[in-house]
Parts: structure tokens; C-alpha cells; sequence
């Protein structure tokens, strides 16, 4: 699998990350057995980049993806995040440093290579979203002395709510990665949205983050599971989604995927999972398009569609004319 350089990291990772979220699932809610199966089948696949959080099942994904890593004594790229809620925003730093530590043991490692500040930054830091100060002010200062100590490499953002904020934190702020939305249905994070769009305007920030050397992680590159084109849940994932950086709702994001067909009718792809998967590798801004499953065979029809390669320029063609509308 392709391997591309994550910004100023130095590190490569593979060109499709493994996500170990809710939505997927099998890294929360599958067994034991079938986690360490998919975990070695995606190393065995070329995948080095593993993302996780204190978030995803209170800790039970890191716990299941720490198992299975030190089953096979892999050497591969470990991402986890900070989220923080309530009464944690009255003291920031010492939120960080809890939630690193509990990490830390869950994962059963000294140290990870990335953390991950997995907050919305907006100017007013209404919340659950924080400023661009407090960030600056309060939570930089931390994440600083926690890698200097060694608890963890590089330290990013979730690149998440007004466009000039994230850049400000971007360029002020020291962050290595940045998690950013970036699917077929709003690809505003590099390219301007079509006109008359009603998707939320990212902002050009992934391209802005890969100018200065950020690393940019895609996330959202399936809408959630929208891109199926069915609303259709997985017993293992969460049975509702709300979008993010996309439609209103998780149906009207199934819609729009939906208008994409006729590019799938043309043969341009086997259906819209490849579609949005390769479409989300295409840009050289982007390290590591990140993808969670409920099971082994969703990985596996990941990893082959990303082996096809980009999408031909027919395809984007078709792809602009349609949402051009």
C-alpha cells in the first residue's frame, strides 16, 4: 500500500488509516477474536496508521486496539485523542493530562506517537467548542510539556469548526496532524464547493494545513456511512449519525450520495463505498484517509478499492457535473 509522508512528522503512514471508532464498530462492540483478526489483517495489508480515542466506548477501543497491537508486536504509527466536557473546561491542562494518562494504560504502552486535541474550535467557544485563545493559552502549554516528557510524539488537532480559528490554531499553535473532513459530498477542505451548495464551507483549511506541513488525516470520508448510498445501520456500529461537515441530516447525506449513482452506472467504480474511498486518497494534501468498519470484509473491500487507484477523469467529470446540479 502506498506509504506518504505526515507532515512536518517525518513519519510515513499508509495512504488508508485504520479507524477504531463507534460508527465502524468492530474496535467497540465486536469480540476479541474478530478485533485481533482485523487488526493483523489490515497490518498484513499495508495499513500502518491506527486511530483511536478516550471517546470511543469510554476507552473500550483503546483498550481492544492496545490488545491486539502487543499480540502481534507491530510497529506500526498509534493516534489517540483528548476530548473535553463539563466541569473538565474549568481546568484544561489538568483534564489533558488525566485523559493522557488514562490512555496511556488502557493502551498499555508508555507513550503513543500522535495525540490528538479533539476539540471545535469557534470564535465564540460557545460548548462544547473552545476558542482559538483557550486553546493557545491553555491547552498548548500542556500538550508541550506532555511530549517533552515523552507521553507522545507529535501532537495534533480534530480540525473541526470555523475555518479562521482552525487556521489560526494551525499556524500559531505547533500542531504536527490535523483530523479533517473530506468526502465526495464536501470536499471544501481543498477545493471550493460548488455553487449553490448547501454543505458547510470548510474553508480550504486541509489544503492551508499541508501548506505549512501540517499532516493531514481525512476524516468523514464515507459521511459516516451515508456514502453507502442506504441508511442502513451495522449491528455493531451506533444506530444514529449526525453529520458533520455534511447534510443536514444522515438521510439527506444518503440523498446526495445517492445522485452519484449514474458515475457507479458508468462503471467508474463497483459502487459508492469505492467511489468515496478513492476519491478521498486522491489528494496529495491529505497523508492518511482514515476508515472505521463493522467487519473484516468492509476492510478488506476498503483496502481493494484503494488499490484501484484514483478515480479517471471521466468520473470526477461526471462527479462535478452532478453536483453542479
Amino acid at each position: 500500500m502506498e506509504q506518504r509522508r505526515l507532515g512536518r512528522t517525518g513519519i510515513m503512514v499508509s495512504v488508508l488509516g485504520y479507524g477504531c471508532g463507534a460508527i465502524g464498530g468492530l474496535m467497540v462492540k465486536g469480540t476479541a477474536a474478530e478485533q485481533d483478526r482485523a487488526i493483523g489483517r489490515a497490518i498484513d495489508q499495508g495499513i500502518t496508521y491506527f486511530d483511536t480515542a478516550a471517546a470511543y466506548g469510554d476507552g473500550v477501543s483503546e483498550t481492544n486496539l492496545g490488545r491486539a497491537l502487543k499480540a502481534l508486536d507491530a510497529k506500526v504509527t498509534v493516534a489517540t485523542k483528548v476530548r473535553i466536557r463539563g466541569e473538565q473546561r474549568g481546568d484544561i491542562g489538568g483534564a489533558i493530562v488525566a485523559s493522557v494518562e488514562a490512555s496511556l494504560a488502557r493502551l498499555g504502552r508508555d507513550s503513543v506517537d500522535i495525540l490528538h486535541l479533539h476539540e471545535p474550535i469557534t470564535r465564540d467557544g460557545a460548548p462544547p467548542t473552545f476558542t482559538a485563545e483557550r486553546i493557545l493559552n491553555e491547552a498548548v502549554p500542556v500538550l508541550q510539556r506532555l511530549r517533552d516528557q515523552g507521553k507522545f510524539r507529535f501532537y495534533g488537532i480534530t480540525g473541526l469548526g470555523e475555518a479562521p480559528e482552525i487556521r489560526r490554531v494551525l499556524d500559531q499553535g505547533g500542531f504536527s496532524t490535523a483530523q479533517m473532513p473530506y468526502n465526495v459530498l464536501n470536499p471544501s477542505g481543498v477545493a471550493p464547493l460548488p455553487a449553490g451548495s448547501a454543505m458547510p464551507d470548510l474553508g480550504g483549511c486541509i489544503r492551508h494545513a499541508a501548506s505549512v506541513d501540517v499532516g493531514v488525516m481525512a476524516i468523514r470520508i464515507i459521511a459516516g456511512g451515508a456514502l453507502s448510498g442506504s441508511e442502513a445501520r451495522s449491528p455493531l456500529g451506533v444506530p444514529n449519525v449526525a453529520p458533520i461537515a455534511s447534510g443536514v441530516t444522515y438521510a439527506a447525506d444518503v440523498a446526495a450520495a445517492r445522485r452519484l449513482l449514474p458515475v457507479i452506472q458508468a462503471g467508474h467504480a463497483a459502487d459508492l463505498v469505492e467511489l468515496a474511498l478513492r476519491y478521498a486518497a486522491m489528494p496529495r494534501e491529505i497523508s492518511t484517509a482514515i476508515v472505521g468498519t463493522s467487519s473484516i470484509a468492509e476492510l478488506d473491500h476498503a483496502v481493494a478499492a484503494i488499490a484501484k487507484g484514483p478515480l479517471p477523469p471521466e468520473a470526477m467529470a461526471m462527479i462535478a457535473a452532478i453536483q453542479a446540479g
